[in-house]
């Protein structure tokens, strides 16, 4: 029997008897990935800062570190870690009324942010 398969990019499509062949390695669940929050028009300077401390449990110095990144340059990684962790982190900065977005890390881990993935990671 010979099986005909489509497959995404990262493979090579072709006929095959009974399997698919990969070419290239697929997205690993260990690749890092980014939780990044964006400055806005709305929230406080202490407010942000306060959520960074109540939902990662960074201290003081390191949430108004953070949150000056955000203000100054418009955007701060303030966690990283597998994507459906960085995926909840972005829904629960949503529900604080943060702009949060998921990005791939590069670099894969000790990428150089300097951030680490929070308590709740």
């Amino acid at each position: 029997m010979t099986l005909s398969v489509a497959l995404g990019p990262d493979t090579e499509a072709g006929t095959h008897t009974g399997t698919a062949t990969s070419t290239d390695v697929l997205t690993a669940p260990d690749i890092p990935w980014n939780l990044v929050i964006w400055n806005d028009p709305v929230n406080l300077m202490s407010y942000v800062s306060y959520v960074f401390r109540s939902y990662f449990g960074y201290s003081e110095a390191k949430a108004t570190k953070l949150m000056l990144e955000v203000h100054k340059k418009g955007r701060s990684i303030v966690a990283h870690g597998s994507k459906e962790q960085v995926e909840q982190h972005a829904v629960a900065m949503h529900g604080y009324g943060l702009w949060a977005t998921v990005e791939k890390a590069s670099g894969g881990p000790g990428n150089g942010s300097g951030k680490g993935k929070g308590k709740r990671g």
